[in-house]
């Protein structure tokens, strides 16, 4: 008797269903809309000539050579983020780190001075900080004055080069409140039994620091490190803020290029073209950090 197969039964949407998908169009309108129309579109007007008002013109690669090879303020904003990067993510993870180890202890207080050093990072990109430490470090500002009294010199921190990218890395520096709390939630983890098994092996401070604590928080250490540098290379606000990319282009970082182009100089086709090309390297620095993360985080079984 041969047997016939039989047709798998088409599964009927109920009400239940329905009310799943309307419970989520709002995600997903928002998504479409807000995020994944824009990218497409950014990506297309990348390879055109377009500006506000005027009519789309397919180019080709010509914004991507026009970024390389004809604009010296990219390459200017390219060796300010760069610096940027390398200043701010390093020592906002160990500052971080240093805070952290030092509340990580029963003292009375403790849990005012961890609340006190999280506060800086509440006004996280703030305007309002940027005006703050515009103010703080000016000709006649308050750090100059202590300077000053000091029987030194004014700095100019706005008005020199050598100066001005880095007190802006400063501030950034300072508002490690977020990074401070995951690694304080990571030490508390770690268990106490390996530091009174390191101590009877005969380690000192120093090796139970780095053959203990290291590779014990190193995961907490690791996703800091990237959402750090993702945020370093995207910077905008403070140097638009206070120095608007001055002196002498120091202080001209990818997003303040970025924004120049779309919102002053109205040419979205070369702004969208400076986005992918942040896109790419906030991507393949992202990708390099990740292919050697395995030689130092480890991760429990």
């Amino acid at each position: 008797m041969v047997q016939t197969a039989t047709k798998p039964r088409r599964r009927r949407y109920t009400r239940r269903d329905y009310q799943a998908f309307l419970y989520i169009a709002p995600w997903l309108l928002g998504f479409v809309v807000l995020q994944l129309y824009p990218f497409i579109m950014s990506l297309l007007y990348s390879f055109c000539n377009y500006s506000l008002g005027s009519s789309v013109k397919f180019i080709g690669l010509d914004n991507y050579v026009r970024l390389f090879t004809r604009d010296a303020d990219f390459v200017k904003s390219l060796k300010a983020t760069g610096i940027f990067t390398l200043a701010v993510v390093p020592g906002k993870l160990i500052l971080s780190l240093a805070v952290a180890m030092f509340l990580n202890r029963d003292m009375r207080g403790i849990n005012l001075a961890r609340t006190v050093y999280y506060i800086p990072s509440l006004f996280g990109g703030s305007v309002a900080v940027a005006v703050l430490w515009k103010v703080l470090f000016q000709d006649n500002g308050i750090v100059n004055a202590y300077i000053n009294a000091l029987g030194l010199q004014t700095i100019q921190f706005w008005g020199d080069p050598r100066y001005a990218l880095g007190t802006i890395c400063s501030l950034e520096i300072w508002q490690f409140g977020s990074s401070m709390v995951m690694s304080l939630a990571a030490l508390k983890q770690v268990p106490a039994s390996l530091y009174e098994a390191a101590s009877i092996d005969g380690a000192n401070a120093w090796h139970r620091f780095w053959h203990v604590t290291i590779p014990q928080i190193s995961p907490v250490l690791f996703f800091n490190l990237i959402m750090q540098t993702i945020q370093a290379l995207q910077n905008f606000t403070s140097a638009s803020v206070i120095t608007n990319g001055g002196p002498l282009k120091s202080t001209y970082v990818m997003g303040l290029k970025l924004y120049k182009e779309a919102f002053t100089n109205f040419k979205m086709g070369y702004a969208s073209a400076i986005s992918w090309v942040m896109f790419l390297i906030i991507m393949a620095v992202t990708l390099l950090l990740f292919r050697f993360s395995s030689a130092w985080v480890s991760y429990d079984d």
